[in-house]
């Protein structure tokens, strides 16, 4: 039963990072197309916060399967 629930816990963390990212994206999407001249620091900050929310996500896969 241990390995069910942490097996849920790393599904939802890698759900909520894609759900985030997906988020970070569609709205540097839209900056970039109501400033195109701000694209690179617009793109540079959307990389940065991405993979901020990568690591987050990577935590909690380790910590739903560490939990076992």
């Amino acid at each position: 039963m241990g390995g069910s629930i942490a097996a849920i816990g790393a599904g939802l963390a890698v759900i909520g990072a894609g759900i985030g990212i997906g988020q970070i994206g569609g709205h540097a999407m839209d900056a970039i197309a109501r400033q195109p001249e701000a694209h690179s620091k617009i793109q540079t900050t959307m990389i940065i916060a991405a993979a901020l929310v990568e690591g987050v996500a990577l935590f909690g896969v380790v910590v739903a399967l560490m939990s076992k």
